[in-house]
């Protein structure tokens, strides 16, 4: 089921394209990253659907209309940097929020040992650091028990120790069975916390899918030798090799994740070629997005 539907949605501002008919649909489940860089078109896509921005066309649908105007109850989102009342501490704030959402539970304890801001409950929000005020943001997201969950950016601008925190809460929430929407440009990020994907540039749609689609599944296998040109030759006469370069001093291929790649050193070995390299690795999403993005010139 979709909670989702977003047709043919375009933004300009003057002669810039923000976002240039975008076609895109979120089931609900899914842990979608929209993933681009600064710039794509992200966090103009989040304002729409979260109604702040006006499309110039196209439209879009939240949870099939079942909710109508309601439907923003529903979802649970941080655009941008967090914005609390630096004078109020966490259960102030959040019992702000609580009422806008008219969420009967004034009780956060649960959420707020969720972020690890129990012990700090009672502090302004003032002298949080940047990831305290992110991780209650993350909570303010979670009262009333929304369906859908918007992340814009959530690591931006954290330290090491801070992602890691934040990326434990977020598969911590998408474990729930939430669906969650996150818009980030770290492509560690969104392989580490999504399982759909999609990929802008420009505010162009270059591909969509699971994260398993997306990222092909074969693996890149480095050989060298003492003669490149006869080691090309052989693995050419190869069926199950896929793709072929000569990258510097040794040779990439592509073969399926099935296949032991140590069947080429033997292989290799029956024809009297010797490797003096050999190594294997699954493609990573940031390779995969480069090849992407790197096809099409805006």
């Amino acid at each position: 089921m979709a909670v989702l539907s977003i047709r043919g949605l375009t933004k300009r501002y003057g002669r810039i394209v923000a976002i240039d008919n975008l076609n895109l649909t979120i089931e609900k489940g899914t842990v979608y990253g929209l993933l681009g860089p600064n710039g794509s078109g992200k966090t103009t896509t989040l304002g729409i659907i979260l109604g702040i921005l006006t499309q110039n066309s196209g439209e879009f649908e939240w949870f099939d209309g079942r909710y109508g105007v309601d439907h923003r109850l529903k979802i649970g989102a941080i655009l941008e940097t967090p914005n609390f009342y630096p004078y109020m501490n966490a259960d102030e704030n959040l019992e702000i929020i609580r009422h806008i959402k008219k969420d009967p539970n004034k009780n956060f304890d649960e959420l707020l040992s969720l972020v690890n801001l129990l012990d700090r409950r009672k502090s302004k929000f003032s002298s949080y650091s940047l990831g305290m005020k992110q991780r209650l943001a993350i909570a303010a997201t979670l009262i009333g028990e929304p369906e859908v969950l918007i992340f814009d950016e959530p690591t931006n601008g954290l330290d090491p120790q801070g992602i890691a925190e934040v990326r434990s809460i977020l598969k911590k929430v998408a474990d729930t069975g939430k669906t969650v929407i996150m818009a980030s440009h770290l492509l560690d990020e969104v392989e580490k916390i999504c399982s759909h994907v999609a990929i802008i540039k420009n505010g162009h749609l270059l591909a969509s899918g699971p994260i398993g689609s997306i990222i092909n599944s074969d693996i890149t296998v480095e050989l060298a030798s003492n003669n490149l040109q006869e080691l090309k030759s052989f693995l050419a006469t190869l069926s199950f090799v896929k793709r072929l370069h000569v990258i510097d001093k040794w040779i990439e291929i592509g073969i399926d994740e099935s296949l032991d790649h140590s069947i080429i050193n033997k292989l290799a070995f029956e024809q009297g070629i010797n490797l003096t390299h050999i190594v294997a690795r699954k493609k990573k999403l940031e390779t995969e997005f480069l090849e992407i993005t790197s096809k099409i010139k805006m």
